[in-house]
């Protein structure tokens, strides 16, 4: 045995040490994106976006896993995650991490202000108003807001009111003149009902907050009344209210009683203004049940910096990134004939979001098979989608110009439970076949799949997707897709969607399909291990994935062992990331990069050398636990030489970014690229798809050319 094989077997894959916390790296991408914030070359607007995405996503964060935990911890669990850590444990370091992530956007709020107001942009106070500034200000008060608001008393007669989920607060401390007993009420400030956070008054840009324009109208209030304080305050309620769903006669009932849960779950975060009496600040603490030590966090500047969104969507273009209009895709450009003769034609197409248009390809395709009389029958799963994607409405058309459609909706999608509810409810009022998977397992998968009558037979085409059909996302989210009529993937699809429709036979045959909860992990682990056997020194072995997180405890084993084998491994990890990379005789071939910037990473790709006969596969799947084990998901082998080549340069824009790529390094910690080309992959991905486009018109316009020529030749003779 030689040394080197000596110092690999030092290594146990199963010590928590060589395990990254999911929580805490996902903070960790949190810090990416509020850096977008703070670095000056990014545009004024932007910065503001970016502090408001990262105040969503930590909104997100307590509900959903700090939520989560808190529950762990409620039921007495004791086991670690794969990292060593216990639910009580993750707790206390990700509230350690989250207050330094609030001290940071705080900070980072100032300057931005700061910089607003150079811009002639400004936020400030009531009392920072001209007196002709106020009265315009109080007239608002009088007409839009006074009408909406509900002062709540606290004493024996008013017990405590119910406090929903991220609503803004105030606490008002009442009393009598010459008499010194305190009353205290609640004010919840009127959102969602048309009144925007930043009130304009005038015709520029001058703003104050409505909760600063209520605070100094309370005298309408509390007429009679001396107003000692007021305060902000903000509380954050636990999202996971599942209930047993595979013992449910009706899942839609279960949904819905979830929902409602929702609104009265636990409350897993109380924000305060940091001036707030302490008496006070304790006594929400204990009235909302939570630890006023741990779970209360006092919030400087502006509670709720979501709403900062208001303010970045201002139009103001010389702020912003130059404006993106996605273009055709370059096969479909210019082209009347039917969709389903375009891919015909070609095989396959790739389709790059947002570089290529979301309605000129993936809505196009479900519009034309609506209405196309050859089709016959129109299967879809359906995750998450918006009232003005078009995709509802297609599929109702559908319906009713006799074809059979069968949807499969993912009512368990987190927050759109809701929204997908209703379009169930409306899709099954005009006809169209409807189911919600299968039990126990969430349908995540991306997919349209239509047959139809061809010249020569029944034909299947499909849409695999890596993103929800969603308009919305569709533009400011990358994702990859395939439109094709390739009959294995036709053939696999037909069994899927028989799975997904019966709940019935999960071992089916699939040819060219890598379905999870049966099929993915098993797959992915065995190309990770032919890799390795395939690697020489000849023919070097090479992986190279690109997810939205690496969770997977055996999935991220196994990419060690690539390592140690001598493989090169190249991870593209927008968020989670449980591996380290870089450590000698363990993970020294292995690189970790996040890519944070104008797009939001979404698309999966996953990449074998294969020994020299690559393998190319895009889907639905992360590799988490619960994508490969727990939930239905698509992956499709990408084939077609020239496909594959889009995928390529794809990645490698990626692999090489020196303005949006991060390097992990091997603490967990991330170190930004600052290399000479400061043009970042998506800003070269824009300038692709543009140029593919570009030279897809000219070629049609020799084509014309020399069709005109021809015929005037002919006219000659």
């Amino acid at each position: 045995m030689t040394d080197e094989q000596t110092d690999k077997q030092e290594f146990n894959l199963d010590s928590p040490q060589w395990y990254l916390n999911r929580e805490l790296t996902w903070l960790e991408f949190n810090r990416r994106v509020l850096h977008e914030g703070q670095d000056p070359r990014t545009p004024l607007l932007e910065r503001i976006k970016f502090l408001a995405i990262v105040s969503s996503n930590l909104d997100e964060f307590f509900m959903k896993r700090v939520g989560g935990l808190k529950q762990q911890v409620g039921a007495g669990v004791r086991s670690l995650t794969v990292d060593g850590r216990s639910p009580g444990e993750q707790i206390a370091e990700c509230h350690e991490s989250v207050r330094d992530i609030l001290r940071r956007k705080e900070e980072l709020e100032e300057e931005l202000l700061g910089l607003l107001a150079e811009q002639g942009i400004r936020i400030v106070s009531y009392q920072q108003l001209d007196r002709d500034q106020q009265r315009e200000a109080d007239r608002y008060f009088h007409d839009n807001i006074y009408p909406l608001l509900t002062p709540q008393g606290m004493d024996p007669a008013h017990p405590f009111p119910f406090i929903s989920n991220l609503s803004i607060n105030l606490l008002v401390v009442t009393r009598y003149e010459n008499d010194d007993h305190f009353f205290l009420n609640r004010i919840k400030m009127p959102t969602g009902v048309g009144v925007p956070r930043f009130i304009r008054i005038g015709g520029g840009h001058l703003y104050i907050r409505f909760e600063d324009l209520i605070a100094n109208n309370l005298a309408m209030l509390f007429p009679g009344l001396l107003i000692e304080s007021c305060s902000l305050f903000r509380v954050t309620r636990n999202a996971i209210t599942e209930q047993n769903a595979e013992k449910a006669n009706d899942l839609l009932a279960v949904i819905e009683s979830a929902l409602r849960d929702r609104k009265f779950a636990e409350i897993v975060r109380l924000e305060v203004e940091p001036g707030m009496n302490p008496s006070h600040r304790g006594m929400l603490a204990a009235e909302l049940g939570i630890d006023e030590g741990k779970d209360v966090f006092a919030a400087k500047g502006i509670i709720g910096k979501r709403d900062f969104f208001q303010i970045a969507s201002l139009d103001l273009p010389e702020l912003r990134c130059p404006p993106h209009q996605p273009c055709d895709h370059f096969r479909l450009t210019g082209e009347s004939r039917n969709i389903f003769h375009i891919i015909r034609e070609f095989g396959s197409l790739l389709l790059q979001h947002p570089y290529e248009s979301f309605e000129c390809t993936v809505l196009r395709f479900l519009r034309e098979a609506s209405q196309d009389p050859k089709v016959l029958a129109i299967k879809m799963t359906l995750y998450r989608t918006s009232a003005d994607s078009g995709i509802i409405p297609c599929l109702i058309d559908a319906a009713k110009n006799g074809k059979q459609v069968a949807v499969v909706v993912e009512l368990k999608a987190r927050f759109d439970e809701s929204a997908n509810i209703r379009w169930a409810e409306q899709m099954e009022e005009t006809g169209v076949h409807v189911t919600y998977g299968v039990v126990g397992l969430k349908t995540h998968s991306k997919v349209i799949f239509v047959v139809r009558r061809d010249f020569d037979g029944l034909r299947r085409y499909a849409h695999i997707g890596t993103g929800n059909y969603h308009a919305g996302t569709a533009r400011i989210y990358s994702d990859l897709g395939i439109l094709t009529c390739d009959p294995v993937i036709g053939e696999d699809l037909t069994e899927l969607f028989n799975y997904l429709t019966t709940g019935y036979a999960p071992d089916r045959h699939y040819q060219k399909l890598l379905p999870s909860p049966r099929v993915l992990k098993k797959a992915l682990l065995e190309k990770i291990s032919r890799e390795i056997a395939l690697h020489s020194e000849k023919t070097p072995g090479r992986i190279q994935f690109k997810t939205n997180a690496l969770e997977d405890k055996e999935i991220t084993a196994a990419l060690y062992k690539a390592s140690m084998a001598g493989v090169k491994v190249d991870l593209i990890v927008r968020d989670s990331c449980r591996l380290r990379p870089g450590i000698a005789g363990l993970s020294e071939n292995v690189s970790v990069i996040s890519v944070v910037g104008r797009f939001l990473e979404h698309c999966r790709i996953y990449y074998f050398h294969n020994g020299g006969e690559e393998e190319y596969f895009i889907g639905s799947a992360d590799i988490m636990k619960r994508n490969l084990e727990e939930r239905v998901e698509v992956i499709t082998p990408v084939e077609p030489p020239e496909l594959r080549a889009q995928l390529r340069r794809f990645l490698e824009f990626q692999l090489s970014d020196q303005r949006s790529a991060w390097e992990m390094q091997p603490d967990g910690s991330y170190v930004q690229r600052s290399g000479e080309d400061q043009v970042s992959c998506h800003e070269k991905l824009i300038r692709q798809a543009e140029k593919r486009l570009s030279d897809a018109q000219q070629q049609v316009k020799l084509r014309r050319k020399k069709i005109i020529k021809r015929k005037k030749s002919v006219v000659k003779e």
